[in-house]
């Protein structure tokens, strides 16, 4: 559920994207072209501001995959963006040390270590150049470093097995568990696994990456005959800091003062009945390791932001835990890294803020959050509380850093119209600037409005429609409503996996509302649909679909409806209530909610969410008689937030007991895509481009009564049946 170049300025949203040529086919018209796009995402920005640096995703030589580099963009925008690393393995999880090391993370082989275990180990490339070099490798592998501002302090996050106490402990039960063929874990606590992995035997420890060999030893087997560390590992060691207790679930983050002096991280708690909180705010002292809990408040999850410059304070975003009658709603406090005191910050505004750094004198913090289908950045004045608006374009920013001369920021931004670049944001007036990327936009084959309708009890309901260049067909463009997942989200950003320009292509309009429920539009209107999943969500849809329908460029008889996730559960929902829609997509879709619930990978967060009586009331299973639309089913087999036993219900039911059930000789107009090793998002390339063409397949036969497509011919299948 809860539930993804130039430096030309970038095209407004609400205004046409420039017309791409008749002749000349943008990459959405080619599923091939579309997924081999380079990707950009995350960000980080040297202490002195001199240094950005992003990764890059491209496809491999199979096209069964994506490897990644980091890139080196010019913060002033003159010089272009040139590569920094290149392994087939890919790098990631960048950041700059205090004097100018950028660290990050690779499963690349060591060329220094025969026949070395393919794990992330931890690399560095030198301030001023030269090749990368390994600082760190260990059994399990390195999965995030972060780094002081200020000071020679590096934090480093890695799993390490429950039952080890030193490094030489887990390397020696890593090995015993290697050489057994044993992959199996014995559970204590709940959870067991999240999203698409399972959790256990080891968990996520923060480590301080120290100079020389590590005094508590190393494993017998990697020892030389004198009992001392070979050469090339003595270099480095990591001394343990979380030594808390805590339940084995989630990650962990770390906050680390500019100074270095100290850390911030929150874990997580076991309580009763399977009951896991993320609430407990753990102040480290670097130099020494000593720990203790700064915030920990029952009844209510809390995660800390950064630390300001003089490391007194940081952000705390605090949230009581939601009940079957009352929705999430997260607030920002300061919080006293001394005394653990917390204070409110900005309680008067309708919106959920994530603080990504604070201005360098401390008077402000810099946040992101949605509103009204974008994402901008905002000025809270620590004071005050006073909020700004500072970015007004149609668009969504992420990872955004501060530079040190306190007028500028550096961001992730995207939009429907572009998919995520690297820009440069001046913090005083708004205005941004797009700096020389690693690739160019693409072009897209369409333009975008900004559409809305009232919905039955007066509220606003908005959305984004796409649609083709040029003047409509006769009729209108078919149409196909789009309802995103979460539900706790909104259509506000670039997304790789829901692209409507490969459907735009094809000649269909794209409708992407935010219903009941959806962020960036106040507490209220997530309250408007809280445990009532089947009501004004689904009415809402319904009001802003009749609103589009009702345009002359649209063909109110040519409609599709499609979902994923929450999406997916509304696709069903929507496939019960409704006949109006020629096909239903409904893809990692919750079916039936009793089940569902005990099943989920976060089973504690859904029994807040919904009462036994709203499960029954608002689950899609009890309508799959009223199905008389064609269906279209997909799930991963590997998805652990919507288990995989949601679809195989769904398409029992389907054939058995819908509308539209299956004939006596097994032929049936509905479909199952199935992917077995793939999770909640469809990821592969390759398995992307059968997702779009079965896809968009099943909606040219039931939308535009074409016939029965020939299916991938990697599905091996051949042309089937109509049914």
């Amino acid at each position: 559920m809860t539930s993804p170049d130039t430096s030309s300025p970038a095209a407004s949203p609400t205004s046409s994207a420039a017309p791409a040529p008749a002749s000349a086919p943008t990459p959405f018209h080619d599923l091939s072209a579309f997924v081999a796009l380079p990707r950009v995402s995350g960000l980080t920005l040297s202490p002195d501001g001199t240094r950005l640096v992003t990764t890059v995703a491209t496809l491999n030589g199979k096209g069964t995959g994506y490897a990644t580099a980091l890139w080196e963009l010019d913060p002033a925008g003159e010089r272009p963006a040139h590569r920094l690393t290149r392994s087939r393995e890919g790098e990631s999880g960048a950041a700059f040390a205090a004097d100018g090391t950028l660290y990050f993370t690779s499963t690349r082989p060591d060329p220094s270590v025969d026949d070395a275990d393919k794990a992330a180990a931890l690399w560095a490339l030198p301030a001023r150049g030269g090749e990368a070099r390994v600082v760190l490798n260990r059994p399990g592998g390195v999965s995030a470093v972060t780094c002081a501002a200020h000071a020679d302090r590096v934090v480093v996050t890695a799993e390490r097995l429950i039952g080890a106490s030193t490094e030489a402990e887990h390397a020696r039960l890593v090995q015993a568990r290697k050489d057994a063929g044993v992959d199996a874990i014995l559970h204590a606590g709940y959870p067991v696994r999240f999203w698409d992995h399972d959790l256990g035997p080891a968990r996520p420890e923060l480590f301080l990456l120290e100079d020389g060999p590590d005094p508590q030893g190393v494993p017998e087997s990697d020892a030389s005959d004198d009992g001392a560390a070979p050469a090339d590992d003595a270099a480095h060691h990591l001394r343990h800091l979380t030594g808390v207790d805590r339940s084995h679930a989630f990650g962990l983050g770390a906050e680390v003062a500019p100074d270095g002096s100290f850390l911030l991280t929150v874990v997580a708690t076991a309580e009763a009945r399977g009951n896991v909180r993320e609430g407990r705010v753990v102040r480290i002292e670097l130099p020494t390791g000593e720990h203790r809990v700064l915030h920990d408040v029952p009844g209510e999850d809390a995660h800390v932001g950064p630390v300001s410059h003089d490391g007194t304070r940081a952000i705390l975003t605090r949230t009581p835990d939601s009940t079957p009658d009352s929705a999430v709603a997260p607030q920002l406090f300061l919080l006293d890294t001394a005394t653990g005191e917390t204070t409110p910050l900005a309680h008067g505004w309708d919106r959920w803020a994530d603080v990504v750094g604070w201005l360098p004198d401390d008077s402000a913090v810099i946040a992101l959050a949605d509103s009204d289908g974008r994402r901008p950045v905002f000025r809270i004045d620590v004071a005050t509380g006073e909020v700004t608006q500072v970015t007004h374009a149609d668009e969504a920013w992420s990872d955004v850093v501060l530079s040190p001369d306190v007028t500028t920021a550096y961001g992730v931004r995207s939009s429907y119209l572009f998919p995520p670049e690297v820009a440069r944001l001046d913090l005083v007036t708004g205005e941004a600037e797009r700096l020389r990327n690693p690739a160019e936009r693409p072009e897209i084959p369409g333009r975008l409005e900004d559409v809305e309708a009232t919905a039955d009890d007066g509220a606003r309901v908005r959305g984004w429609l796409a649609l083709p260049e040029g003047a409509a067909p006769d009729g209108g463009h078919p149409l196909l409503l789009w309802i995103h997942g979460g539900p706790l989200g909104s259509w506000n950003a670039w997304s790789w996996r829901w692209t409507p320009w490969i459907a735009v292509a094809q000649g269909y309009a794209v409708l992407m509302p935010d219903p009941a429920l959806s962020t960036g539009y106040g507490q209220e209107f997530v309250q408007r649909g809280w445990g009532r999943w089947g009501a004004e969500p689904f009415t809402d849809l319904m009001a802003i679909t009749d609103a589009v329908e009702a345009r002359a460029d649209i063909d109110a008889t040519r409609t599709a409806a499609m979902g994923g996730s929450f999406g997916g559960y509304m696709a069903n929902w929507v496939a019960g209530h409704t006949d109006r829609f020629r096909a239903i997509v409904t893809h990692a879709s919750l079916w039936a909610l009793d089940g569902f619930g005990p099943t989920t990978d976060a089973a504690f967060y859904w029994a807040r969410e919904m009462s036994p009586e709203m499960q029954e009331a608002n689950s899609p299973h009890r309508f799959v008689g009223d199905i008389v639309t064609p269906m279209l089913v997909i799930h991963g087999d590997k998805d652990y937030r919507v288990p995989i036993g949601e679809g195989l219900r769904l398409w029992s039911e389907l054939l058995a007991k819908s509308g539209l059930p299956a004939a006596e000789d097994g032929s049936t107009v509905h479909r199952f895509l199935y992917f077995p090793q793939e999770n909640h998002w469809i990821l592969a390339p390759q398995h992307a481009k059968v997702w779009y063409e079965v896809v968009l397949g099943f909606l040219a036969q039931h939308v535009r009564g074409e016939d029965a497509p020939a299916v991938p011919d990697v599905l091996g299948l051949g042309r089937p049946t109509a049914g």
